[in-house]
């Protein structure tokens, strides 16, 4: 089995679930957000957002291909390019770190190894552009997939809880630790990665 984890660019952006290509959760603030859906423009929204980050920073994501085949992707990017991330109780995520916005591995791709090599992938990544930590935004009453993955999943692959919340707990992996996981985190990170469908509503403070 081949399997690569490519950067993210327009050119395989088509390759990321049709659901995640016109989904903006992450790249638009609620009211743009709600603009984009109404025009029918989330798509080229995304793409928008995507190649400005790329110019202005550099790699904000990875596609995962196992035998030529997209089966999951991660993106991240530093919280002044998430416009969706002040709209949460709990930031602002902290200078040294980047945002994890979302992450997705197909169901029948789980439990290879892939969850671990990707939070990996991205780790070494942010290492040697000067980070230290990835930050999240958890869902502490997850119920259904959504954009905000869920908390005790997050908690199960090592973030700790920086800035506690009842709905949208503030948490943090410190990247040095991520390079020495050893198999006993796949299922955690199975489960963490498979949680990604649809956009969620901020519930209210």
């Amino acid at each position: 089995m081949g399997r690569r984890l490519v950067p993210l660019t327009l050119d395989n952006f088509p390759d990321l679930p049709q659901r995640c290509r016109g989904c903006v959760f992450w790249e638009l603030d609620p009211v743009r957000g709600q603009a984009a859906l109404k025009a029918g423009t989330p798509e080229a929204e995304k793409e928008s957002w995507i190649s400005a980050v790329l110019l202005e920073w550099g790699s904000c994501g990875r596609v995962v291909y196992v035998d030529e085949v997209p089966v999951g992707f991660v993106m991240y990017a530093p919280p002044d390019y998430v416009p969706r991330s002040t709209a949460f109780p709990t930031s602002p995520v902290s200078p040294d770190a980047v945002l994890l916005m979302t992450a997705w591995i197909q169901p029948d791709y789980q439990g290879q190894g892939l969850g671990r090599v990707i939070v990996q992938t991205v780790a070494k990544d942010l290492l040697s552009r000067g980070f230290k930590a990835i930050e999240a935004f958890g869902d502490a009453r997850w119920k259904a997939p959504g954009c905000v993955l869920p908390a005790d999943h997050l908690l199960a692959v090592g973030f700790k809880t920086v800035r506690p919340h009842p709905w949208h707990p503030r948490m943090r992996l410190e990247l040095r630790t991520t390079l020495s996981w050893k198999e006993d985190v796949e299922m955690a990170l199975d489960r963490l990665l498979g949680k990604v469908h649809k956009e969620p509503v901020l519930r209210p403070l």
